[in-house]
């Protein structure tokens, strides 16, 4: 039987659920592969009678999610339930929306499902929940180390049709990276985007650009040391290990077109260095990787647009990305 992507629900009141039945309405002219959405089967069925939206649900389990793909949106329910309409977040609504996740990574972890795809989540919303976790990665992470993995190093990729970017320091604040950053989390950083871009994503020599984190890169020391203490090192270590790292290059000028066709993912030192260019080249597009886990993940690239849920105005288009990715990777990987 053939295996199916595990779609979690994202918060309910947020897109991700009207996303996951445009994505399925358009699954043949997109070619997408089967997937199941982890849900409240009953709120969703409201949710759609509200919007005016018809569209077939069936209850299922992972592994009959596949036969039913073709005539309805396969379901997998959750114990725990929603409440509310969309556009109102609600704190009590953290339990099922925690309960997709960990389903996912576990139907994952287990070979019931081939992938994890992620619907948008609000932190705010778990975190008034009691939620530990900075966000999606880290809490993935935690779930697989739990299921019995060594430590891991979870890392963010975003990918577009023309750039792939990776953040070394994530979910921190701006006057925080610098003391963060490390010659020894770029190398890593670097080690995992390489090796999955080789397994993944089908590059055989993968070409890495490493930004620096000061304007020009540091002007030899002028706007700061940083880039020759911390990520100069970094970059010889990592062609002194074979890979094919270049930089460090100042960030104004990595992602022009000509730029761009020189290597194939940028490795950043912060956050917004990555996503923007990522973004703005791709907004619609972008797909969010989780790389270094022993599980594919892949997440649209949007946050949960509560302004807009339940007006049928969002676009499934990086949710059909992301769900694409997924089985790409997963074929490559020859799961």
């Amino acid at each position: 039987m053939r295996q199916s992507l595990a779609l979690t629900s994202g918060d309910p009141a947020g897109v991700g659920l009207e996303l996951a039945a445009q994505a399925w309405e358009r699954r043949a002219d997109d070619d997408i592969a089967p997937f199941f959405l982890i849900t409240d089967l009953d709120h969703l069925a409201d949710r759609f009678v509200e919007m005016g939206r018809p569209c077939p649900l069936e209850e299922t389990t992972p592994e009959g999610a596949s036969e039913i793909f073709g005539h309805a949106l396969p379901v997998v329910k959750l114990s725990n339930r929603y409440s509310g309409s969309a556009g109102q977040p609600n704190v009590e609504n953290a339990a099922g929306i925690v309960e997709s996740i960990d389903r996912a990574v576990d139907y994952a972890v287990s070979g019931a499902a081939s992938a994890v795809v992620t619907c948008p989540i609000s932190k705010h919303v778990l975190y008034d929940a009691g939620f530990a976790f900075p966000g999606h990665t880290e809490y993935l992470a935690h779930l697989i180390e739990k299921s019995g993995s060594a430590p891991l190093r979870p890392v963010m990729m975003l990918v577009g049709p023309e750039l792939r970017t990776v953040p070394v320091t994530i979910h921190i604040p701006l006057a925080d990276v610098s003391s963060a950053l490390t010659t020894s989390a770029i190398v890593e950083t670097a080690r995992i985007a390489a090796r999955d871009l080789r397994e993944r994503f089908g590059i055989a020599w993968p070409r890495l650009a490493i930004a620096g984190l000061n304007p020009h890169a540091g002007e030899g020391g002028a706007l700061g040391h940083e880039d020759d203490t911390i990520v100069r090192p970094a970059v010889q270590m990592l062609a002194a290990e074979g890979i094919e790292a270049k930089g460090p290059y100042p960030a104004d000028t990595m992602f022009h077109k000509t730029a761009r066709e020189t290597y194939d993912a940028a490795i950043c030192m912060y956050h917004d260095q990555a996503l923007i260019p990522a973004k703005t080249l791709a907004f619609d597009e972008a797909v969010n990787v989780t790389l270094g886990l022993p599980i594919i993940r892949t997440s649209p690239d949007h946050g949960t647009a509560f302004d807009i849920a339940g007006h049928a105005t969002a676009r499934p288009d990086s949710l059909i990305a992301a769900l694409k990715l997924a089985a790409e990777m997963v074929q490559r990987a020859g799961k």
